[in-house]
């Protein structure tokens, strides 16, 4: 696993983590069943808190992604087509919303947004 965190930024390191955790098991990088570092050694390797990959961890098992087997450890669950499917395409939303929003702050209209998303469609 390949984790990189930004300790400056505004998301929480939590969600950092489980981004790129849920990222490399849509992307098959982390295969089904595989175990995931101990919250102990991940929390080593990073250089945060224990607790802090303990919450990245149990947000990835109430999404789906991962299962805790306690005393065992936390493992990539089977791997749902139509969940990482569906994870990726609210994945592009943000990312669109996040767009959208920007070009709203600085007064472009909704003819003028669509114009630039056919422009790139286009250039495609």
């Amino acid at each position: 696993m390949h984790i990189i965190l930004n300790h400056s930024s505004m998301v929480p390191i939590y969600e950092q983590l489980m981004e790129q955790i849920k990222s490399e098991i849509i992307q098959s990088v982390l295969k089904e069943g595989e175990a995931l570092p101990s919250v102990r050694t991940l929390a080593g390797e990073l250089r945060i808190s224990a607790l802090t990959v303990k919450k990245a961890y149990d947000k990835l098992e109430e999404e789906g992604f991962v299962t805790t087997v306690h005393g065992k450890g936390t493992y990539v669950t089977a791997s749902d087509k139509q969940l990482a499917s569906q994870a990726r395409r609210f994945a592009v939303e943000e990312d669109f919303d996040k767009a959208i929003d920007r070009a709203v702050a600085i007064g472009m209209n909704k003819e003028e947004i669509l114009e630039i998303v056919k422009l790139i469609l286009d250039e495609k």
